[in-house]
């Protein structure tokens, strides 16, 4: 559910070309706004997007340090995306370290995954020029009930705020929207819809909250997920 090969999804995967093309869409961002220099791309999973980086948005002397905790997923990367700016490496995302100044950081859907994310910011704050850019994106809907990776629920303000307490102010973003049936979710009909939650009333159960923000949610926005994609200029 979390690691997407793009050559490896099905014909009739609905959900999982949706979700690529909401992550293609999210890199393209990136690299729009890239400035010239160093780039860390934290949590790439099986580096496609850092190829995308590389291949369409290196500028001169741009080179990227491309970082996932999964070693496997960074092993299928070397060999599936391999690019003379690119370097992969296996490293957990709070301990990452570039070993130069940064110009850019892209981490696009890790901070949900994570159980200390203002660690996490800081951390790479660290590591950034000043002036560099931290490109990055979450979920802005609630997702910890359906996803049992995810370890925070976001709205645009609590994820705006992680990075201006930072020392970051924002200088560009957009919202994606994706519309979804529940009722092929649920039923798992999908190869990637059989990683969701079990046992959702349960967790309802242990989270009432949880069921309040979903209950929102669709009162607000109908079935859909939304997302956040945003850059961030260090002060």
């Amino acid at each position: 559910m979390e690691r997407i090969k793009p050559e490896s999804l099905l014909a009739d995967e609905v959900t999982g070309r949706e979700t690529l093309h909401l992550h293609l869409e999210r890199y393209h961002f990136a690299g729009k706004h890239l400035l010239p220099g160093l780039v860390a791309d934290v949590a790439c999973g099986v580096g496609y997007g850092s190829y995308l980086l590389a291949t369409e948005y290196g500028k001169g002397d741009c080179s990227i340090i491309a970082g996932d905790i999964d070693d496997a997923s960074i092993r299928y990367a070397q060999e599936a995306y391999s690019h003379p700016s690119i370097r992969f490496v296996q490293a957990d995302a709070y301990s990452f370290e570039a070993g130069a100044l940064l110009n850019n950081i892209v981490s696009l859907e890790t901070i949900e995954h994570l159980a200390e994310p203002e660690q996490f910011v800081r951390h790479m704050a660290g590591q950034l020029a000043k002036g560099g850019r931290f490109i990055a994106s979450a979920p802005i809907t609630p997702s910890m009930d359906a996803n049992p990776y995810h370890l925070q629920d976001f709205t645009g303000k609590s994820f705006r705020q992680l990075f201006f307490d930072a020392g970051f102010r924002e200088v560009a973003s957009f919202v994606q929207v994706q519309r979804f049936n529940p009722l092929p979710l649920l039923n798992r009909k999908e190869k990637r819809s059989k990683d969701l939650r079990r046992n959702v009333l349960r967790y309802y159960a242990d989270h009432p909250n949880k069921l309040l923000l979903r209950l929102r949610s669709i009162v607000k926005d109908g079935f859909a997920n939304k997302y956040l994609v945003a850059v961030f200029e260090k002060l």
